[in-house]
């Protein structure tokens, strides 16, 4: 199965999303050109032939039209459809890396300059630990949703675990300039997870 990011239905829908996904990338190619500190919203609105109303129609500042991506829908999508009887972990290393590597495969040069400004933006990294929280509220409801029965205190645990070892694969990727791949990255850093401390190669 592949998994892809959810395609809005009806015409005005899909004319909604490809309208910010042109701003997006013109947003992206401007922050790398002259840095996101220098990039104004004007200048984006301009590049992407939208008006300044436009652009906050879709993004309400600045940091978002960096923060915002359709992935974490998908990722809720892929979790339900695992094996009810797989364990939490498991569950979601398989629906994150099934979603990262689809997003991956065909944005992999924009995924890796969004996480890059993130990471290095002190003014996007400062924001970063809000909205990683909302993500897991939103992964642990989806293990309870699975599995009544599951603790919010231990669905949320494994969730954040999860992010933690997603966070730490992709931030070893932007620092090779994304030159390790990065879907093996994060199933390293889940194998971490269960085992921190695996034998050593023989070759070492």
């Amino acid at each position: 199965m592949t998994a892809t990011p959810p395609q809005p239905a009806g015409l005005r829908a899909r004319k909604k999303a490809q309208t910010r996904r042109t701003i997006q990338e013109h947003a992206l190619r401007l922050f790398l050109s002259q840095g996101y500190e220098n990039t104004t919203v004007e200048e984006i609105a301009a590049a992407a032939s939208v008006s300044h109303m436009t652009f906050f129609r879709h993004f309400p500042t600045k940091e978002a039209v960096v923060e915002t991506d359709d992935y974490d829908p998908m990722i809720i999508q892929l979790i339900a459809q695992r094996p009810p009887e797989e364990d939490p972990l498991t569950t979601l290393h398989q629906a994150l890396s099934q979603g990262l590597t689809a997003v991956y495969a065909t944005d992999k040069d924009a995924l890796l300059i969004r996480t890059r400004l993130v990471l290095k933006t002190p003014a996007l990294r400062a924001r970063a630990w809000e909205n990683q929280y909302a993500t897991e509220q939103l992964l642990a409801q989806a293990l309870t949703t699975r599995r009544p029965a599951r603790s919010e205190l231990a669905a949320r645990v494994v969730a954040s675990a999860a992010l933690a070892a997603l966070t730490t694969a992709l931030t070893i990727w932007v620092d090779s300039e994304g030159t390790e791949d990065l879907p093996s990255l994060v199933d390293q850093a889940f194998l971490a997870l269960r085992d921190p401390n695996p034998p050593m190669d023989a070759t070492d």
